[in-house]
């Protein structure tokens, strides 16, 4: 069992098709931590099942494309479901160094954080890493704007390598938000409404043929879906229209929604 200090620790990875870069995640991650791993396939059209099963992996596989957001639905409802504690959340393409797991979790466990992101940008030199120039420069600036919106400060909101407590999952409504990849923004909105503690750790990132990355028009897609979420956070802030997706969640709601998704 992960645990420190009685806490369980879970890593999920939400997959799709994750085949060739899988085994080189699961081996970075620190020896200590692989023993609640649940994998949520996302209809993979490789055989990234069979390779999780074979590793001793907990798998949840999905009949149908779910997207990005409805895995990580998935991923946190099981993690909560078996006892979670902590739940990090770790691309399995092999893009993000999970060595930094232990920097990664510890303002949780030291109870100085509910939310821990990983940061390209605190990491430096993201564009010497293979970072796209484009990426790079609307990474920074919807950042800046989220910070502006929000009024906190975070070096990145897009990162794919985080940490949540189960209080924070437990507190935000991420079963209402959306099944693409705007769920990253929405699920830290949800965060901010709630007056939630983030924290940042630096990490480097790497890009090569095999990992998952989002083309120029998607990009552009997502771009203006997180605009849409910062809109309605302001909106819902200043009491101009009320989103319930920016509510707490009730306890004996979720519990209802975590005994649906399984």
């Amino acid at each position: 069992m992960n645990a420190r200090d009685g806490k369980n620790i879970f890593i999920v990875l939400p997959a799709y098709n994750a085949a060739k870069t899988l085994m080189r995640t699961l081996h970075e991650i620190p020896r200590e931590y692989r023993y609640n791993i649940i994998l949520v396939d996302d209809a993979s059209k490789d055989n990234t099942v069979e390779i999780a099963q074979k590793a001793g992996l907990k798998v949840i596989v999905h009949p149908q494309n779910r997207g990005y957001g409805g895995n990580q639905k998935t991923c946190y409802s099981q993690a909560l479901a078996n006892g979670a504690d902590l739940v990090v959340m770790l691309h399995p393409d092999h893009q993000y160094d999970a060595k930094v797991i232990p920097q990664l979790i510890k303002p949780i466990l030291d109870g100085e954080a509910n939310a821990v992101f990983g940061s390209r940008m605190l990491g430096g030199q993201p564009l010497e890493g293979g970072m796209p120039w484009w990426k790079y420069a609307a990474n920074v600036l919807l950042t800046a704007f989220a910070n502006i919106v929000f009024r906190r400060y975070l070096t990145e909101i897009h990162s794919g390598f985080r940490a949540y407590s189960r209080k924070y999952l437990e507190t935000v409504r991420f079963m209402e938000n959306s099944d693409n990849f705007v769920f990253d923004t929405e699920i830290i909105a949800q965060g901010m409404m709630c007056n939630l503690n983030f924290q940042e750790v630096p990490i480097t990132t790497r890009y090569f043929p095999e990992a998952s990355s989002i083309n120029f028009w998607r990009s552009v897609f997502y771009g203006f879906g997180i605009l849409r979420v910062l809109l309605q956070f302001w909106l819902h802030r200043k009491g101009l229209t009320r989103f319930q997706k920016f509510e707490p969640q009730k306890s004996d709601s979720l519990n209802q929604r975590l005994n649906a998704a399984n």
